[in-house]
């Protein structure tokens, strides 16, 4: 029970969704709740927040993803090509200004 209790807690969606106090919070009130040592509450509280770590940024990895598609799919310009675009306007300048 414990276990699963555990690992449910450190569900990556669920995690990513929930902010440090409350994920610290949680991992406080589950370690009282299970009668954990300070070693074993420490270790546990310290995994709760690695595995919140890893599930914000898998989660804002995926958003970034999910946001690119989306961009691609509507055929607008990259900012890279709205650079390369202000550097052909800047030459083109350039060019008229030295003959005139």
């Amino acid at each position: 029970m414990f276990e699963y209790v555990k690992k449910s807690l450190l569900t990556g969606v669920g995690m990513a969704l929930r902010s440090k106090s409350e994920i610290r919070e949680l991992a406080e009130e589950f370690a009282k709740s299970t009668q954990m040592s300070q070693a074993e509450a420490r270790e546990f509280l310290e995994e709760c927040q690695q595995s919140y770590e890893e599930a914000r940024s898998n989660l804002d990895k995926r958003m970034e993803n999910a946001v690119e598609d989306i961009l691609k799919r509507m055929d607008l310009p990259t900012s890279s090509d709205i650079q390369a675009l202000n550097k052909r306007i800047d030459d083109l300048v350039k060019q008229i200004e030295t003959k005139t």
